[in-house]
């Protein structure tokens, strides 16, 4: 349930209607907007019906969120899109975020080429991979800690903000130390352990959509991560498996509107991964600005 609290309403008021919602074994959410300050009660049905705060002080309505995705629904923010603030660097909102880098962390040579290479070509953030997924178990893995250490020297060298894969929760320590953007993969997009675990970080995370995966299941993913606590989680749109064999995966174009009506979260896409062809990358990313997306 969304507790929509009155814009004169005092923080003793807030305070008494938060504790109210976990006197009940419910957990308070808490959203300030620029109008709007909102209170998600999430938990039990029965004990979120039971709480008895209409008419409340300090409260001005509620409003029963009917989506399984209660804190990524667009209902949560009342019509407010959420913008995130990542170390200067703005996602959501007028800004159109441009995340580029290596796929995989190489080299030190490489790695700081291409980072002088994308910042000085606008992006706003740098990515790259010092762990990554591979289909094959022979395929080269990235280098792990040493290339944090080098998106680290990235960093210091542009001051563009760093936007790394996790795949392993025994990983995570290593990567917040670096990362400023949690990249989860698309295999990992329903690693709900994985996903709970970085929802108790500080750092924002990007959540890449599965392979087969449908946007509510990538919404319920989202809900993973916010309902620990972090607030700032960005939805990215890869490309899905389709029956189509020309080329590696269907990009989805249609999904930044739809999940754009469906959840107040930024909505970014990775141009590049389902074409596999650098020639088509361009007008993929042209697609996806059109679409209305935040960046790619």
């Amino acid at each position: 349930m969304m507790i929509v609290m009155k814009s004169e309403a005092t923080e003793d008021e807030l305070a008494a209607v938060v504790e109210r919602v976990e006197s009940v074994g419910c957990s308070a959410h808490l959203s300030r907007g620029e109008l709007l300050t909102v209170v998600g009660a999430i938990g039990d049905r029965e004990r979120v019906t039971s709480l008895g705060l209409e008419g409340a002080p300090g409260v001005d309505h509620l409003v029963p969120i009917l989506k399984p995705y209660k804190l990524a629904s667009a209902q949560f923010r009342t019509g407010e899109r959420s913008v995130f603030d990542i170390d200067g660097a703005r996602v959501g909102g007028d800004e159109f975020a441009l995340i580029a880098g290596p796929c995989t962390v190489e080299t030190r040579e490489q790695t700081l080429a291409v980072a002088e290479s994308v910042a000085a070509g606008g992006a706003t953030m740098l990515r790259g991979g010092a762990y990554k997924p591979r289909t094959s178990p022979y395929s080269f893995q990235g280098p792990g800690r040493a290339g944090l250490r080098l998106l680290r020297e990235a960093k210091d060298e542009t001051g563009l903000p760093i936007v790394t894969e996790l795949m392993d929760a025994r990983d995570i320590e290593d990567v917040v130390e670096v990362a400023d953007v949690i990249q989860i993969g698309a295999r990992n997009m329903q690693n709900y352990p994985l996903l709970t675990e970085v929802g108790r970080t500080d750092c924002a995370v990007m959540i890449k959509r599965g392979l087969s995966a449908s946007l509510e299941e990538l919404l319920m993913a989202a809900e993973y991560v916010l309902k620990e606590g972090n607030e700032r989680v960005i939805l990215c749109e890869r490309g899905i498996r389709t029956h189509e064999s020309a080329y590696r995966f269907t990009l989805d174009l249609l999904a930044v509107p739809a999940l754009k009506e469906m959840s107040h979260l930024p909505v970014i896409v990775d141009p590049s991964h389902a074409p596999g062809r650098r020639d088509w990358v361009g007008s993929m990313s042209l697609a996806a600005a059109a679409a209305g997306a935040d960046g790619i």
